[in-house]
């Protein structure tokens, strides 16, 4: 339980600091959503994606007299649900009525919290680092009554225009190497992501979760990270990882994804239980979170690339699969039931991969009544037609740029 003034004082330099911060660079995902009277706006994300820069400019830009408060602050470990009623006195007092809470998913009940103050007219604005602020409870607490969106490290074109690069096989190269965290683009010192790789383990899974097996939760995770691209389960995971038990391992990959940090995409199957039993590919959140907490990476360039075009389809599309039967083809987009066209990324198309990347896509292409593919490549363009099937081959700069699917 906390004291009304500490809470005072912790709101007014919360705010001071948040003023002080540099406003940032504008999100290419904020120009496209659309902030409702009466709902709340749900930000969820990883940590140090941009979360808190993107609630400056809303309030800078929008609400400059929101009242602001980030949970996530070590004088607030102790809040309590009962805490809120000290908050409501506080919001009463300021007569604000736009609320910006940041990292809130760390208190208990605070959907009913959220539901409460838009009950009472408020506008709010809520952040937090785990997908669980856009699951099926969180729609249930408040009825309908909140936009869901979620915010990614840099894309390729927001680092390009943070770095004031021209989109091309450097830059790509480049954005492979750093990936998109903005503190660490602007400081470019490892240990900021080597930090926050314990956080989102320590603080983001371990305590929020109860693991005590720390050394396992962070070896598992390193391997996984070392191996982006490949498939995996939870049974080849027990060995690598030290935790003899598949359904640990289960738990431990559910927190990790849930966390944002790792993804894990199925085999696409109508069969539900098909898409659950068999391997499934291993994709980072950022391969520059990669680059500073992995001695060695297995993945070679080609599986850096795949990871990219993965973030970036993740970005914008909910239902993501690979196709597996005799060949395998990368990546499977659906979107309302519908297969948009296939996607295979080969780091440089030659004579000795050639028939292996082809192969996958027109297999895939065929399955899924598919007459166009496209191959992403580093930075080759050219076009092929096999058996009917059209294959666009585009360079990594340009898909990245223009994520084109034709639906």
């Amino acid at each position: 339980m906390l004291s009304k003034d500490m809470l005072e004082e912790v709101i007014l330099q919360q705010k001071a600091a948040l003023l002080e911060k540099d406003s940032g660079l504008n999100r290419e995902s904020q120009t496209k959503w659309n902030y409702v009277n009466n709902f709340a706006m749900i930000v969820s994300g990883i940590r140090r994606c941009g979360k808190s820069t993107l609630l400056h400019q809303i309030l800078q830009h929008d609400y400059p007299n929101a009242l602001y408060f980030n949970f996530d602050d070590p004088r607030l470990f102790d809040f309590e649900i009962s805490d809120f009623a000290k908050l409501d006195n506080i919001i009463t007092q300021s007569g604000e009525k736009t609320l910006m809470f940041d990292e809130i998913q760390v208190i208990k009940g605070w959907e009913r919290y959220v539901r409460q103050k838009l009950d009472e007219g408020f506008r709010v604005f809520v952040t937090g680092s785990n997908a669980s602020l856009l699951s099926v409870e969180l729609g249930t607490t408040l009825t309908g009554r909140h936009i869901t969106k979620e915010l990614f490290p840099f894309s390729y074109t927001e680092f390009c225009r943070f770095y004031n690069l021209e989109q091309n096989k450097s830059s790509v190269e480049t954005y492979m190497q750093k990936g998109g965290f903005p503190e660490y683009l602007k400081n470019n010192n490892d240990e900021t992501l080597a930090h926050l790789l314990d956080d989102i383990l320590f603080r983001d899974i371990a305590a929020r979760y109860g693991i005590k097996d720390t050394k396992g939760l962070k070896r598992l995770t390193v391997y996984l990270l070392a191996n982006i691209g490949n498939l995996t389960s939870a049974n080849k995971l027990r060995e690598p990882s030290g935790i003899s038990s598949a359904t640990t391992v289960l738990e431990y990959m559910s927190h990790l994804e849930q966390s944002y940090l790792l993804s894990f995409v199925p085999v696409y199957d109508t069969s539900l239980k098909k898409q659950s039993v068999n391997p499934k590919k291993i994709y980072a959140i950022d391969l520059g979170l990669i680059n500073a907490n992995v001695y060695k990476t297995k993945g070679d360039e080609g599986h850096k690339l795949e990871n990219v075009v993965y973030n970036a389809l993740r970005s914008k599309y909910k239902e993501i699969f690979y196709h597996k039967a005799k060949s395998e083809c990368d990546f499977l987009i659906l979107e309302k039931g519908t297969v948009l066209h296939p996607i295979q990324v080969c780091l440089q198309l030659n004579v000795d991969n050639q028939k292996r990347e082809f192969d996958g896509l027109i297999e895939a292409m065929k399955t899924h009544n598919q007459s166009e593919g496209l191959i992403v490549t580093l930075s080759q363009k050219d076009f092929f037609e096999i058996d009917s099937c059209k294959i666009n081959v585009i360079p990594s700069y340009e898909f990245l740029s223009n994520l084109f699917i034709k639906t």
